[in-house]
């Protein structure tokens, strides 16, 4: 049973040949993006999705009773309601404020802010000549007011001018908000300790201007090693973490000096020195303040090592898992504000369409379910695989967005399937390139958190890969049904991240915005692995 934008319902007519009746789609819930958030327990997973959730509502203010002048006019000086960052693949690229909770309840309940008085104040007269107004247009026709009723009523509207004007006196002076002192910025320097994917070796990278490509100022980003004290926090890489040769830092305040057989353990048993010195690292004294933030961007099926980490070494997780303490997705879509966001267009220019189904893969594994899947697909449709491994032929010069913008269909399959592991198979190879992605992941629910359900087409919407090949080339044989899974480009654009100069700077950001209370990940593995 298919679904999704422009899916289509299975049904037999009395010959038993398929035929594709077309399913109503809702329209996707549009929101803003979803920030990663540090030094604290994160959302539940039961919550709306990062990408569609919807912001909280406007905020009402209730009127007060009548009293003295501060009471009437709300001079008292309101708590600050507070804001709490709100994840969402918007974006990272569509980071947002939302009120927390009962921040936003209490201040339904607060009193009006000066400015408010003042224009309430100023719309008193005008709201009693409105009264009047219409009492007089009701009367018309019939005998005038009485003489005492207007003798009232002026004397009411002389009371709420010299009301007025006395709480008017007591008001502060209005301050321009152009002239409102901005709240600094807090500096915050995070050292990168190896390179990713470097071997082990230190960082090299010359660091990115978090403010010029991300919007986040404050950051002042490290691979010298010799400033490690200075830094608030540290990036540790797993996959260099694990597999490269022992190389943490030293326990501060502490000079440690290897000894000859020490020296000879390293050699000769390298993984129980490994184990030593992940355990040296987390006994061992930091800088005061200091957080050391576990980065990984590897499902757990290709995370090795993760149980042979100590307990408690790490503060902070960053990852693809909404979860994290920083969330850094592959990918997400955010609200279209520009003619330049990409992708350009409402729906890619159908004639440059020439095949059905591609598929780039780089590490072919027969024992891999997308492998398998893709045996059984290729039985009923054909898929041009492109790649160095297996039966794919080489991505041609064009590059490989060219490449797939010639398809309709992308097998945007992962390596393996777990929670939240979405990546640039989906990002960037099938949305970017203009191809309607067929996933293979997690499951449905799971991609919904992130991008609306009609902008796909996931395996497990049917029985067989027979009949997922039937609903393709339906779909290629109805322009109009294709085109429905394209809708979601009339309202949002797609941000690919940045490796690594994005996790990097969102690691600065989390501590900037983090409070000081102390945490550390006592579990990773059962974390991660789960």
């Amino acid at each position: 049973m298919g679904s999704g934008r422009g899916s289509a319902r299975k049904s037999r007519n009395a010959g038993g040949a398929p035929e594709w009746a077309e399913v109503p789609q809702e329209a996707p819930r549009a929101g803003p993006g979803r920030a990663g958030r540090a030094g604290g327990a994160v959302e539940g997973r039961d919550g709306a999705a990062p990408g569609w959730a919807t912001g909280p509502g406007p905020l009402a203010l209730e009127a007060q009773g009548a009293g003295s002048c501060e009471e009437a006019t709300g001079t008292h000086r309101p708590s600050d309601p507070g804001t709490a960052l709100s994840r969402s693949r918007a974006g990272g690229g569509g980071w947002q404020r939302r009120l927390e909770p009962q921040r936003q309840h209490e201040s339904r309940r607060r009193g009006s802010t000066a400015a408010d008085a003042r224009r309430t104040s100023a719309a008193l007269p005008a709201l009693a000549m409105g009264a009047l107004w219409g009492r007089r247009r009701r009367q018309r026709g019939g005998q005038g007011q009485p003489a005492a009723v207007l003798a009232s009523v002026a004397a009411g509207l002389v009371c709420t001018a010299l009301a007025a004007y006395a709480c008017w006196n007591q008001l502060p002076p209005l301050t321009p908000a152009a002239s409102a002192p901005r709240r600094p910025v807090r500096p915050v320097s995070v050292l990168l300790w190896w390179e990713p994917f470097g071997g082990g070796r230190s960082a090299t990278r010359r660091p990115p201007d978090c403010r010029l490509r991300f919007n986040i100022s404050g950051c002042r980003l490290l691979t010298d090693r010799a400033a490690y004290g200075e830094a608030q926090a540290v990036l540790f890489h797993h996959r260099d973490l694990v597999r490269g040769p022992p190389d943490w830092p030293p326990p501060w305040g502490v000079h440690v000096r290897l000894t000859e057989n020490q020296q000879l353990l390293t050699l000769d048993d390298e993984e129980e020195a490994a184990e030593a010195a992940v355990a040296l690292a987390a006994s061992g004294p930091r800088p005061p303040g200091q957080r050391w933030v576990w980065m990984n961007f590897e499902s757990p099926s290709h995370s090795p090592g993760l149980r042979s980490l100590a307990g408690n070494l790490f503060n902070w997780t960053l990852s693809y898992r909404v979860d994290s303490d920083i969330f850094v997705p592959y990918g997400y879509l955010y609200p279209r504000t520009h003619p330049s966001d990409q992708p350009p267009g409402l729906v890619p220019p159908l004639a440059q369409k020439q095949g059905l189904v591609a598929w780039v893969v780089s590490n072919w594994d027969e024992r891999q379910a997308r492998v398998r899947y893709y045996r059984q697909l290729s039985q009923h449709v054909a898929v041009d695989v492109f790649g160095k491994d297996g039966p794919g032929q080489p991505v041609p010069e064009i590059g490989l967005l060219q490449t797939v913008a010639r398809y309709k269909f992308y097998l945007a399959f992962e390596n393996s399937q777990h929670l939240d592991y979405i990546t640039e198979k989906l990002w960037r190879n099938a949305f970017l390139a203009g191809a309607v992605p067929v996933v293979l992941g997690p499951d449905r629910a799971n991609y919904e958190r992130f991008v609306p359900r009609g902008a796909f087409i996931h395996v497990d919407d049917f029985p067989s890969a027979s009949s997922l090949a039937a609903y393709l080339q339906f779909l290629d044989r109805n322009p109009s049904a294709y085109r429905r899974y394209f809708s979601w480009r009339r309202s949002h654009a797609v941000h690919i991240t940045s490796f690594w100069d994005e996790p990097w700077c969102r690691a600065c950001q989390a501590v900037q915005t983090a409070g000081d209370q102390p945490k550390s990940i006592r579990n990773l593995a059962g974390w991660f692995e789960r």
